[in-house]
């Protein structure tokens, strides 16, 4: 479930800057500039209505829009249920659609790792394709379908930082039921204001996110 955004927390520029500023100090925003397409693979029916209905609240909250095929792609939201990383070399095509996937797997396993996602850009920089793979350890095995779901989600709608939910997740918990952060719902939605450009490399973006953000309120 996402936030309404009466409720929604004002960020400042410098919180909004954090979010997209990656751990080697440079700056890096993107959104989805096509409709998403996606598959998700290792889960039974039930796992997968979940988070297609995590994916659709999402990009509703975005304003974006879901595609059964993309012309290109085909699909270019893969999410991928494992139990053990080596799993992936055995899916065909995988080491086409993932550069370099042996090193990868290679540091994965070494810093047990729990998930790991891996977006392609367009020309125009904008995100045309995400991966995300989920190796589930006993730690996401605990956690509520429906929660793992829409956090996963709201991490592919964007190009976070790499450190952006490490200290604090993407949701909240309001008596029994999970949602995104008011903060982190009203940045989604600034983030797909059609004005804004698919994707900035200057920190200066943050600021026009969170003029959005005030906007908003």
């Amino acid at each position: 479930m996402t936030q309404d955004n009466a409720t929604e927390s004002l960020m400042t520029p410098r919180e909004v800057e954090t979010l997209f500023t990656r751990a080697d100090g440079s700056f890096a925003f993107a959104r989805w500039g096509r409709p998403i397409a996606p598959v998700v693979f290792g889960v039974e029916d039930t796992t997968l209505s979940v988070v297609k209905g995590a994916l659709e609240a999402v990009v509703t909250l975005a304003g974006h829009d879901i595609a059964e095929t993309d012309p290109e792609l085909g699909s270019n939201l893969m999410v991928f249920f494992l139990r053990d990383w080596a799993e992936l070399t055995d899916v065909s095509g995988m080491a086409g659609l993932v550069p370099e996937l042996e090193p990868l797997l290679v540091r994965l396993q070494a810093a047990d790792a729990n998930q790991y996602r891996f977006f392609r850009f367009d020309a125009a920089g904008a995100i045309k394709a995400c991966f995300v793979f989920l190796r589930m350890d006993a730690h996401l095995a605990e956690i509520p379908a429906d929660t793992l779901a829409l956090g996963q989600m709201v991490q592919a709608m964007l190009l976070w930082s790499d450190t952006a939910f490490r200290d604090q997740s993407p949701l909240a918990v309001v008596g029994k039921t999970t949602i995104l952060r008011p903060e982190i719902s009203g940045l989604v939605r600034a983030a797909y204001d059609p004005v804004l450009p698919l994707s900035a490399q200057d920190p200066s973006h943050a600021l026009r996110l969170a003029a959005r953000l005030a906007v908003q309120r």
